[in-house]
């Protein structure tokens, strides 16, 4: 596609870091920029701890983990998320309750979520989609009244803030991913943020193996090898060092697409009072009046070489997770929403004929 959803910014001090890191011959864990890209990214969301990880999955997984969640719990998702939210869940031996979403800012529902607490619930996951963060104030009183972990799934919005403060640190632990798609990218990757030093050194052990940190070859726990590596780790720190420039380009990029697309019969994500969000993917909602629906109106895109996404499909309908019961915001955002391409190095001129495209498609 000559427009792809997403792309990497890459640039020469990516090049510069991983090239010192293979001159050093630091290509395994144990390298010094994996230290330097979690005292960075640390410092950035504003958390006393980061632990990078082999990628966003894992984190969710150690979170879980570490948090004392097992066989027997259940854990409040979002209905629509991406489907590895809930399968931490099942990784962790409990069951994933899910909850719809919130019909303008696309995140848990608090009060659905209220509902959705019984005396099995151990945990709430908030899921901060495509770059807004979920209402973690009022998720957190509904964890705080019911003696819950909060954690929150910032895979989408590295850099978003809700009443000022960086996610990842809003939580008992918060997990972002590193894929090729995300504002900061290290090709795979992931890291787990938090305040705690018990819980960061208990995630620290489950990634390593479950290694006594004072005796080697000494592992008390069963753990996991959940590491990530020097190399992905120094791209990462080059691209935390650039995520000011980066998030600028997102911004720029999401308000020429406000403008190119005003008046089309297309809804965007709000933004609630309380958050300052990211533009991960220019998320859009085909209005029930278009003409086309979002399916046709990919396909057509597609023709002129515009790649677009559909939004995640709600985890209620997939196969694994499937219930008979109505999730009402979620089926119709799942239905009718779109990803246009969000690369940080579109230009104007990009948007302004993706712009063009989806309004001629549109009657607009």
């Amino acid at each position: 596609m000559k427009y792809p959803v997403a792309e990497p910014l890459l640039g020469d001090r990516e090049l510069a870091y991983v090239t010192d890191a293979l001159r050093a011959g630091e290509v395994s864990s144990i390298g010094s920029y994996v230290g330097r890209f979690e005292d960075a990214f640390a410092a950035y969301c504003g958390v006393e701890h980061a632990l990078a990880t082999s990628n966003g999955t894992t984190a969710l997984h150690l979170a879980l983990l570490a948090l004392g969640v097992g066989p027997g719990d259940e854990v409040l998702v979002p209905a629509l998320t991406f489907v590895a939210t809930a399968n931490v869940v099942v990784h962790a031996g409990a069951t994933p309750v899910f909850v719809d979403v919130e019909p303008d800012y696309w995140g848990m529902d608090p009060e659905a979520a209220k509902a959705k607490v019984t005396s099995r619930t151990k945990a709430i996951i908030a899921v901060h989609l495509y770059g807004h963060p979920a209402d973690v104030r009022a998720l957190r009183a509904i964890a705080d009244e019911h003696r819950l972990a909060l954690i929150e799934d910032a895979a989408e919005a590295h850099g978003a803030t809700c009443d000022g403060a960086r996610v990842g640190g809003l939580a008992d632990a918060g997990c972002f991913s590193f894929y090729g798609n995300k504002i900061v990218t290290t090709g795979e990757g992931g890291m787990l943020t938090t305040h705690s030093e018990a819980l960061a050194a208990t995630v620290k052990q489950l990634r390593d193996q479950g290694t006594d940190p004072q005796r080697r070859y000494w592992h008390p726990v069963i753990g996991y090898n959940y590491r990530l590596s020097n190399l992905p780790a120094a791209v990462g720190l080059a691209q935390v060092e650039r995520i000011d420039e980066m998030l600028a380009h997102k911004h720029r990029i999401l308000a020429a697409y406000r403008r190119g697309l005003d008046g089309a019969p297309l809804r965007f994500q709000a933004v609630a009072p309380w958050a300052r969000p990211v533009n991960w993917l220019t998320s859009v909602v085909v209005e029930d009046n278009a003409p086309l629906g979002a399916e046709v109106l990919m396909t057509k895109l597609a023709e002129r070489e515009i790649e677009s996404r559909p939004f995640f499909v709600p985890l209620p309908s997939l196969p694994p997770y499937h219930e008979d019961v109505s999730y009402p915001v979620a089926e119709r955002l799942g239905n009718q929403g779109i990803s246009l391409p969000s690369g940080a190095g579109l230009t104007d001129e990009d948007v302004a004929y993706i712009s063009g495209a989806v309004r001629e498609l549109l009657g607009a």
